[in-house]
């Protein structure tokens, strides 16, 4: 250690750093400020965020939106620290629509307006133009946000007006929106087929799109965020005598889903992609019945062989699933993108 220059030790050190100490030793000198502030620091100190140390979860009601630590030791939350929104807002009518690398893509509900938001920093960036880009409908589009081999964080947007499809990426790096090309089959089109928020896996984003009855067609569209190329893949080999629902999850970079199905009791079964093929890891026991006045503000975290079911109100019930593959916590429901996300504490910018 000697013998390493003080620039590379004052580097190694200030990666390690809380985000929001990092924040703080900016206003140490000038020469700290400009280290701090370029993307190769930015980009090794996410890289070593992505703990489960720095894992918080912001949960939001009509009142207040708040952020909580999740304590590993007991599998719940810890005490809740208020966050006010930088942007306006009404009422807290904000849906959380996808989080990357501790920025969140939301939907502002009044307005539909688009923005990307770092809660630990509270930096945000609009992604509403003029020309109409950047605003989003619940239950008609779908929002990718990923980041590609040029470390440029963008966001996909797949919108359908009145049968038509479009799709558009968002650049941080250039501050605009273009459109690229989507085949696809027609019927996915139809508001009868429910998209999920994107997953980034791998250099791929991944949709689940779920027809929303009974025995309706299932499938997984992907998107090589580097070519910019769709493809489909299948669905795992679900019973389809129930409402069927994939919610999937980015785990040490291996795709996972969590494929229900049922009516009033749900079965759920835990899936691996491997290659573009589907194999079962294991089934869960049935779920306990849940309260509706509950239902909504649930979020499903895994972690350490145990699959836990929280409210805002704390930790709802665990079960036990005999492996132990995560060593922090993921969120697997999609109920996080109306009511809160489990992020990351990191300084990555919304803008450049």
């Amino acid at each position: 250690m000697a013998d390493l220059p003080t620039h590379t030790i004052v580097f190694e050190i200030l990666t390690r750093l809380p985000a929001k100490d990092v924040g703080r030793s900016k206003s140490v000198c000038k020469q700290w400020y400009a280290l701090l502030s370029t993307q190769d620091f930015v980009k090794i100190h996410c890289s070593r965020s992505v703990v489960s140390s720095n894992q918080r979860v912001l949960l939001i009601d009509d009142l207040t939106c708040s952020v909580r630590p999740i304590i590993s030791n007991n599998n719940d939350y810890g005490p809740s620290s208020t966050v006010t929104f930088p942007f306006h807002h009404q009422n807290n009518d904000v849906s959380i629509l996808s989080h990357l690398n501790g920025l969140l893509c939301v939907c502002l509900n009044h307005t539909y307006e688009l923005l990307l938001w770092n809660p630990t920093t509270t930096a945000f960036k609009r992604l509403s133009t003029p020309d109409s880009h950047g605003f989003y409908i619940n239950n008609l589009d779908a929002i990718g946000l990923y980041v590609d081999a040029d470390d440029d964080y963008k966001v996909l947007h797949i919108r359908r007006r009145r049968g038509v499809l479009g799709v558009y990426v968002y650049s941080r790096e250039v501050d605009s929106w273009r459109n690229i090309p989507f085949i696809t089959r027609q019927e996915y089109l139809s508001p009868h087929f429910n998209w999920s928020a994107g997953t980034f896996c791998g250099g791929t984003l991944y949709f689940t799109v779920c027809e929303c009855w009974i025995g309706g067609t299932n499938v997984v569209i992907c998107f090589d965020v580097n070519s910019e190329q769709f493809k489909e893949i299948s669905f795992p080999p679900v019973p389809s005598n129930g409402m069927v629902q994939g919610v999937l999850v980015n785990v040490k970079n291996v795709l996972h889903m969590f494929a229900s199905t049922g009516m009033f009791e749900m079965t759920i079964d835990l899936w691996t992609l491997q290659g573009d093929y589907w194999i079962k890891v294991l089934s869960c026991p049935s779920i306990p019945p849940i309260s509706l006045s509950l239902w909504c503000d649930i979020t499903h975290y895994v972690t350490n062989g145990n699959w836990f079911v929280m409210t805002k109100l704390g930790k709802l019930f665990t079960i036990e699933m005999d492996m132990k593959p995560f060593e922090c916590f993921y969120p697997v429901s999609w109920f996080r993108g109306f009511k809160g996300a489990v992020f990351v504490q990191t300084i990555v910018s919304p803008s450049i």
